[in-house]
């Protein structure tokens, strides 16, 4: 089962975004390698800034934004 992998962060795409980004990869994956649509597995990860850090902190707070869950 072919897999397409999308790793993104912010977590701001709306559900019909990440329905498309399936429907569309998927049918250009499947035309290009002449592997039935149905065989392929989309899997988004989507990250908040406050999940990803450095030397520096947190990349929210570089950003400005603060956001306690």
């Amino acid at each position: 089962m072919p897999v397409i992998n999308l790793d993104g962060v912010g977590g701001r795409l709306t559900k019909e975004q990440k329905r498309r980004l399936c429907t569309e990869l998927v049918a250009k994956a499947s035309e290009i390698t002449e592997i039935p649509a149905e065989a392929f597995m989309v899997l988004i990860h989507e990250m908040g800034y406050e999940n990803i850090g450095g030397h520096t902190g947190l990349l929210s707070d570089a950003l400005g934004e603060s956001r306690e869950d």
